[in-house]
Order: structure tokens, then C-alpha cells, then sequence
């Protein structure tokens, strides 16, 4: 039996990686599913192979948030699950940050989130459910990630309170925080053979985490089955913080 028939979720970042496998998890369970993202080819071939809606929408830009509740509005009305997963990672030590970078990962993981959820909020229906994604980062202190682990923190702060602000309205609010997971980030930040060995020697399962079992992770907190869950964060890590 499919748990979300009559679902309409959108996922931002829903091109690759968790959002995608996160995509694919829910239209398997019976919701209409959105996908956004920055890149116009990305996005229209993942929808394709998904087959959901593909909409273009930068995620750290105010007029595009905008724009894409308007769309969805005009396309699909109320919505019911709502996953912020846009994102990005980028390094640098606290002496050898540039503002470029603190502004661009801000304005992505932090700011980008937030005003995705605050504008959001007004065309989610009753017993909505809202999942960030946060990371193990905001917990386990790692060197030169330090505006990236903020970002995720600062998301974790906003969860809670998001919990308290919407639970008159029945809208849960939770966030969930993987750990290593093998996704094409991992390329992106030049994952070799000796950096795999280092990241996965600090998780007790001794392994990267599947996109698709993140996935299954977000569905169920989707789910009525979830209904009495609110405020909370679930770490999927392979028991990296612990």
C-alpha cells in the first residue's frame, strides 16, 4: 500500500544525489513530486528519468523562491511534504576564508533554506511535513568545514522553532543529518582512495551511507506514520557521533 497517495511534495536540489533518490522514494509511495534546481539540463533530464516536475529555481536567491511558490501554487495549489535539501560544500580554514565563500555557502545552507520554508509555510496544508537536511557537521567539529557546520547548525535552530511556530497548524517539522554518503559531492570535493579510508575510519559501520537509504529515511518522516514526531533530529550516520 502506497503511504503517500494524494501527497504533493516538492524537493529543492532534487536534480542528484539524496534529492533525487528522495524523489524517486516518494513518487514510488504515490505523491506528486517537484523537483527543483539551479542547472535548466540537469533538471529537466532528472525529471525525465523521475518522472515528476522538473522546475528551475536558485535556491539562494529571494526572487526565484518566490517565483517557484508561485508556480507551484498556480500548478498544484496546497502542498503536503517539503524537503529542503539544496546545498553546497566548500573548505577552507577560519584564517583563509574569503567572504565569497562564507556568503555563497550562507546564502545556499542558511538563508536560502529559510526563506524557502518561510514562503513556503502559507500554501502548506494541515498535517504538512517539513524535513531539512541538515549533516553530522553541525555535531562532529570538522577541520575547514567551519561556515558549512554553521550553516547546518544554524538549520538545526530553525528546526526547532519552525516546530513550535507551525505545530498549531499541525505542521511537523523535522530535520535529518546524514553522514558520509556516496553521492556526486563526493567528487566535487576530490574524494580519493585516502580520503575515503580517513572519512570512513571515523564511522563505526565502516562504510559510506546510500542516498537511497537517506531517502527512506525522509519518506517515513513524510508519512503519516510520522504523525507524532515533531521537532526532532534524526542522524543517519552509521554512528559517526557517537
Amino acid at each position: 500500500m502506497k503511504s503517500l497517495n494524494g501527497k504533493v511534495a516538492v524537493i529543492t536540489g532534487g536534480n542528484s544525489g539524496i534529492g533525487y533518490s528522495t524523489a524517486k522514494e516518494l513518487k514510488e509511495n504515490g505523491a506528486k513530486v517537484i523537483i527543483t534546481g539551479r542547472r535548466k539540463e540537469a533538471i529537466e533530464r532528472a525529471a525525465q528519468e523521475l518522472n515528476v516536475t522538473g522546475l528551475i529555481a536558485d535556491q539562494s536567491n529571494l526572487t526565484d523562491i518566490n517565483a517557484l511558490v508561485n508556480d507551484v501554487t498556480r500548478k498544484f495549489g496546497k502542498i503536503d511534504i517539503l524537503l529542503i535539501n539544496a546545498g553546497i560544500t566548500k573548505f577552507s580554514t577560519i584564517e583563509t576564508m574569503p567572504e565569497t565563500i562564507f556568503d555563497e555557502v550562507m546564502n545556499v545552507n542558511f538563508k536560502g533554506a529559510y526563506f524557502t520554508l518561510s514562503k513556503f509555510i502559507p500554501i502548506m496544508n494541515i498535517n504538512a511535513s517539513v524535513i531539512l537536511l541538515s549533516s553530522t557537521s553541525a555535531h562532529i567539529s570538522p577541520p575547514q568545514a567551519s561556515v558549512y557546520a554553521a550553516s547546518k547548525a544554524a538549520l538545526n535552530a530553525v528546526m526547532k522553532i519552525a516546530a513550535l511556530e507551525l505545530a498549531d497548524r499541525k505542521i511537523r517539522v523535522n530535520a535529518v543529518s546524514p553522514g558520509p554518503v556516496s553521492t556526486a559531492i563526493m567528487d566535487k570535493i576530490g574524494l580519493d582512495q585516502k580520503l575515503e579510508d580517513q572519512m570512513t575510519s571515523t564511522i563505526p559501520l565502516s562504510r559510506f551511507g546510500k542516498p537511497a537509504e537517506v531517502a527512506k529515511l525522509i519518506a517515513f518522516l513524510a508519512s503519516d506514520n510520522a504523525a507524532f514526531i515533531n521537532g526532532s533530529e534524526y542522524l543517519i550516520d552509521g554512528g559517526q557521533c557517537v
